[in-house]
């Protein structure tokens, strides 16, 4: 595989992981270098190990889960972003973090699993094409984390500027990118 393609698959795979962490930053519950490590950590994570699940599932798996894969990135990004919706119309006082916060439990095992999907499909790709896994899932999981972290600066600077109206865009993106999923692959067919 050339470095170029590897770098534009890396990056088209990072697109989602990149909105769906500036939406999240954006809602303010993402807060300090620790919240942004342990999103952007573990979307970059999620983004690594799915390739090479996908390259050892082989096409079984792709077969089992193609026709449903779009509904659960659909399912998990709605839940995510109906969620940020209802807290954004909250009390402004109300703390920070905690049961809210996209780096910590559920939230930050739904959005993983979300925006590394697609890294499944490109994983069982390049398995069928006999290409060695490791170096592309090491550079994929690389790219995304490095995206997400952006996404989190940058979505930081949007809830600084304008506190629970990018709350309440963020939770309108997730679900805005769980539709496009679902969209994208209902046209393809």
């Amino acid at each position: 595989m050339y470095f170029l393609e590897l770098a534009f698959i890396a990056l088209a795979l990072s697109v989602d992981a990149f909105a769906v962490a500036l939406a999240a930053a954006a809602t303010g519950r993402v807060t300090g270098g620790r919240g942004a490590f342990r999103l952007s950590f573990h979307f970059g994570l999620f983004q690594f190990l799915m390739p090479v699940l996908g390259w050892a599932a082989g096409s079984a798996l792709s077969r089992a889960i193609a026709s449903f894969d779009h509904w659960l990135a659909f399912i998990l990004l709605t839940v995510v972003g109906v969620r940020m919706l209802r807290s954004s119309r909250r009390f402004e006082g109300l703390p920070r973090g905690g049961a809210d916060d996209p780096s910590r439990g559920f939230s930050l095992l739904a959005l993983s699993t979300a925006v590394s999907v697609d890294a499944l499909a490109v994983g069982l790709g390049l398995g069928m094409m006999r290409i060695r896994i490791w170096t592309p899932s090491v550079v994929i999981g690389l790219v995304a984390a490095a995206m997400s972290l952006v996404g989190i600066l940058l979505g930081s600077r949007l809830h600084a500027r304008f506190g629970r109206i990018a709350e309440a865009c963020g939770g309108v993106i997730l679900i805005l990118i769980a539709i496009r999923i679902v969209y994208t692959h209902l046209t393809a067919q």
